[in-house]
């Protein structure tokens, strides 16, 4: 992702839950990967972190996974929590960052899974089939 298109990609989420009734107010989000790029650790140059930053912004509530990154190392230089186990249906919307292998691997009903009911799915590389996402880029 450059600069401008994490701002860009939360505001087209937050549209998103709009058209699908959801309060974006205290709306709860989750991230599925944080890392610079898929399949690697490395947190430096993230561009999910403008994401985050501009969901709360909005009033989301944002938790974040990541299978490969280190969770002292995002709480050191960005100040965030991730989460190991994300519950299942809790978030209004989850958004697909970084394809790791593992998320890769997942369907689309398996991350529908983690939603409410209308709960909106953002798929932000185009990894899932066409069509098996409400949102992608």
């Amino acid at each position: 992702m450059n600069d401008n298109m994490g701002p860009y990609a939360a505001s087209e989420l937050v549209k998103a839950m709009i058209k699908a009734g959801h309060t974006v107010a205290n709306a709860k989000v989750l991230i599925i990967g944080f890392t610079f790029k898929e399949n690697c650790p490395d947190l430096r140059n993230t561009r999910v972190i403008d994401v985050v930053k501009e969901l709360k912004e909005f009033g989301c509530h944002v938790d974040i996974t990541d299978c490969w990154a280190n969770s002292d190392q995002a709480h050191e230089e960005y100040r965030v929590a991730l989460t190991q186990d994300p519950k299942q249906g809790i978030y209004d919307a989850v958004l697909l960052a970084v394809p790791h292998r593992e998320y890769a691997a997942k369907t689309s009903a398996e991350l529908r899974q983690f939603m409410k009911p209308e709960g909106v799915l953002f798929d932000l590389k185009g990894i899932l089939p066409l069509g098996e996402a409400d949102l992608r880029l």
